[in-house]
C-alpha cells in the first residue's frame, strides 16, 4: 500500500512538472523520475566502441511515444538536463550517451509492427531491430524493405539517424531513402507525423540528422516482394584499379540488368595470418582459400574481393545462370579465384550473425572497436589505396576493411547526411576488432591514432570525402563536415531543439552557455541571442525565455560547443 501511495505521489509530481511553466532544478526532475522503471545506468554508459564512457543520471525505458514526450518535456523544464535515444548500443564513439542526463532505451518502445494500409509498407517502432523487421515482414507477408545494413542488430531509429548503407544502396538507395513517413517527438513534447509532403522539413532533417532534431518513435518503411533465393558470389582481384573499374561499372548499370547487391573488401595477401581477411573470401563453411594457389608470388601485398548477389525465385530460377553470366563476362577478376553459393534470402541478409557469434565466443565482441567509416570520392580511391591500404594499414586492422562504391543520385539532398560531391563515391569501413587478453586499452589508443592519421591524410591530400557516423570535438570540424549545408543544419537545430537537449553525445551543440569562453572568441562568436530572431524572409521565431539575451541579431545563429555562433 505504501509503495502504491508513493508511486501515485511521484506520478502526480511528474504531471505537475510536465504541465508547469518555468523551469525546475535537475535534481527535482530526476527525483520525480525515480528509479523504479529505470534501466541499468552502467549499461547506458558504454557502447560497442568501448572507447567512451559517459554516465547518465537516468536510463529510462519508454514504452510509448507519450513516455518519450514526457521525458523530453521534463528535460526542457530542467536547468540543464539533456536526452539521448539509445538503440542497441552499437555506436562506437559515445554518440548515444548523455553525461549526467537522461538516456532512453528505445528497445521497449511499442506498438508492435503492423502492415500499413495498402500493404506496400510496414509500420515499425523506432527501437525495432532490423533483424526483427526482416523476420516479421518475410514470415508474415513475403515482403521486405529493399535496403539493409550488413549487421542487422541495429535499430531502425538508429540507422535512419545516420543513413543506413549496405550493398543494396547503389540500386535501391540507403535506408533513409526508403522511408514513407515517421512519427517524431520534438523537445516541445509534440508528436509530429512527418513525410515528404507533411512537415517535410522535419522529415528530411531527422533522416541522417544524428538524433539532433527529434526522437523517431515510428517509421513507415517501403516494402517490395521478398525473393526466395540469392545467388551469392565472391571474386578476387590483384589490384585496386581493376577492382574499382569493374565495381563502378556494375553499380551504374540499369536496374533491370544489374545485380541486387554489390560490396567489396580489401584483405592482406598473407594466408598465414588468420586476421588478414583472406579467410573471409570463401562463402560456404569449410571452404579453403589460399591466394598463393591463384596468384603469382610477386602479387601485391593487398588483394581485393568483390561480393555480388542476384535475387531470384522459382519463376526465374532457370535464368539465373544466364543473368549472372551476362554481368560476370565483362569483369576482369582472377578467373580461378571465385566462390559462389545459392542461399535463402533471409540467410543471405543474416550473413553477419555467424560472424557475431564467433566474435562473442572469441571475446572480441566485448573488446574496444575503434571503427572508422569514410565516404571517399571515386576520383580519390586509387590514391587512398596507395597511401592508406598499402602503407598505413599494411599490417592489417584485425577486422574487415570494406570498400565498395555508392551513388550520390540515390540519396535525397534534402536530408541531413553529408556526402562527397562526386556521383560515385566509396564507403571505406575499417571495422577493427581487438584481441582480448590484456593490452586492449593501448591497442585501442593506437588504432584511434591511426584513424586520425588516415583522416589527416585525406585532408592533406584534398580528398573529396566525408566521415560516415561522425563524431568531432570542435564546432569548426562540424562546420567543415557539413560544408555548405552547415547553415541549414544549424537553422534546423534552432527550429526543432533550440535548447540543445537532444543527442549531446554527438558533441555538436551544447546546452550550456559558455559566456566566459565566448568572450574570448573572435568577433563571429558572440554570446547573446534575442527573444525574437528575424530572418531574411521577415519571419519571426519566438525563443524560450531561458534563451533570451539582451541584444538582437539575424539568422543563422545557434549555440554550439564554443559559444553562440553567427554563420557567415
Amino acid at each position: 500500500m505504501l509503495i502504491a501511495y508513493l508511486d501515485h505521489q511521484r506520478q502526480d509530481q511528474l504531471q505537475w512538472l510536465v504541465s508547469a511553466g518555468g523551469s525546475s532544478s535537475d535534481e527535482a526532475i530526476l527525483c520525480a523520475l525515480g528509479v523504479e522503471e529505470a534501466g541499468d545506468v552502467a549499461l547506458s554508459a558504454r557502447d560497442f566502441g568501448g572507447v567512451v564512457s559517459l554516465w547518465p543520471a537516468r536510463f529510462l525505458r519508454p514504452s510509448t511515444a507519450d513516455d518519450v514526450a514526457r521525458a523530453l518535456l521534463l528535460a526542457a523544464r530542467s536547468a540543464g538536463l539533456t536526452v539521448a535515444a539509445r538503440g542497441n548500443g552499437h555506436c562506437v564513439g559515445g554518440q548515444a550517451m548523455a553525461a549526467g542526463g537522461i538516456v532512453l532505451d528505445m528497445r521497449a518502445l511499442g506498438p508492435p509492427m503492423s502492415l500499413a494500409p495498402g500493404g506496400a509498407a510496414v509500420d515499425v517502432p523506432g527501437g525495432a531491430l532490423w533483424s526483427e523487421v526482416l523476420e516479421w515482414t518475410v514470415r508474415n507477408h513475403r515482403m521486405a524493405p529493399p535496403s539493409w545494413t550488413d549487421y542487422l542488430g541495429l535499430t531502425v531509429g538508429g540507422t535512419l539517424s545516420n543513413g543506413g548503407v549496405s550493398g543494396q544502396c547503389f540500386r535501391y538507395g540507403p535506408q533513409v531513402n526508403n522511408v514513407v513517413e515517421m512519427d517524431v517527438v520534438t523537445t516541445d513534447g509534440d508528436r509530429r507525423l512527418c513525410s515528404a509532403s507533411i512537415n517535410s522539413d522535419l522529415f528530411f532533417a531527422v533522416l541522417g540528422g544524428l538524433g539532433q532534431f527529434g526522437v523517431i518513435t515510428r517509421a513507415r518503411l517501403a516494402l517490395l516482394p521478398a525473393p526466395k533465393m540469392v545467388r551469392w558470389r565472391r571474386v578476387v582481384y590483384a589490384d585496386l584499379e581493376t577492382f574499382a573499374s569493374d565495381a563502378e561499372w556494375l553499380v551504374t548499370q540499369p536496374d533491370a540488368s544489374a545485380f541486387n547487391y554489390v560490396e567489396g573488401f580489401a584483405f592482406l595477401n598473407d594466408a598465414s595470418d588468420p586476421a588478414s581477411g583472406w579467410n573471409s573470401v570463401p562463402i560456404l563453411p569449410g571452404s579453403a582459400f589460399d591466394p598463393a594457389d591463384f596468384l603469382a608470388a610477386a602479387a601485391a601485398s593487398v588483394l581485393y574481393c568483390l561480393e555480388l548477389a542476384l535475387y531470384y525465385d522459382d519463376r526465374v530460377a532457370d535464368r539465373v545462370d544466364e543473368r549472372e553470366e551476362e554481368l560476370l563476362r565483362r569483369l576482369r577478376y582472377v578467373r580461378a579465384a571465385e566462390f559462389s553459393a545459392d542461399v535463402g534470402y533471409v540467410a543471405f541478409l543474416s550473413r553477419v550473425a555467424p560472424v557475431e557469434a564467433e566474435a562473442r565466443a572469441r571475446g572480441t565482441w566485448a573488446t574496444p572497436h575503434p571503427w572508422l567509416n569514410v565516404f571517399i570520392s571515386a576520383s580519390n580511391i586509387v590514391d587512398f589505396d596507395r597511401n592508406v591500404f598499402k602503407r598505413v594499414l599494411l599490417g592489417g586492422i584485425g577486422g574487415p576493411m570494406l570498400v565498395y562504391p555508392l551513388r550520390r543520385s540515390r540519396w535525397d539532398e534534402r536530408m541531413s547526411v553529408a556526402l562527397p560531391e562526386s556521383e560515385v563515391f566509396y564507403l571505406v569501413a575499417l571495422l577493427r576488432f581487438i584481441a582480448p587478453g590484456g593490452g586492449e586499452a593501448a591497442a585501442a589508443t593506437a588504432a584511434a591514432e591511426q584513424n586520425k592519421e588516415i583522416l589527416r591524410h585525406c585532408r592533406t591530400k584534398g580528398y573529396d570525402f566525408k566521415v560516415y557516423i561522425p563524431r568531432y570535438d570542435s564546432e569548426g570540424d562540424w562546420a567543415a563536415h557539413f560544408g555548405r549545408d552547415w547553415g541549414r543544419f544549424v537553422e534546423r537545430k534552432q527550429r526543432y531543439d533550440p535548447m540543445a537537449i537532444l543527442a549531446p553525445g554527438q558533441n555538436i551543440f551544447s546546452r550550456t552557455r559558455p559566456l566566459a569562453l565566448a568572450a574570448s572568441q573572435p568577433p563571429e562568436i558572440i554570446s547573446a541571442l534575442p527573444a525574437i530572431v528575424d530572418d531574411s524572409n521577415d519571419r519571426s521565431i519566438e525563443l524560450p525565455k531561458t534563451l533570451r539575451p539582451p541584444t538582437k541579431m539575424s539568422l543563422p545563429t545557434m549555440i554550439c560547443n564554443e559559444g553562440w555562433i553567427r554563420l557567415r
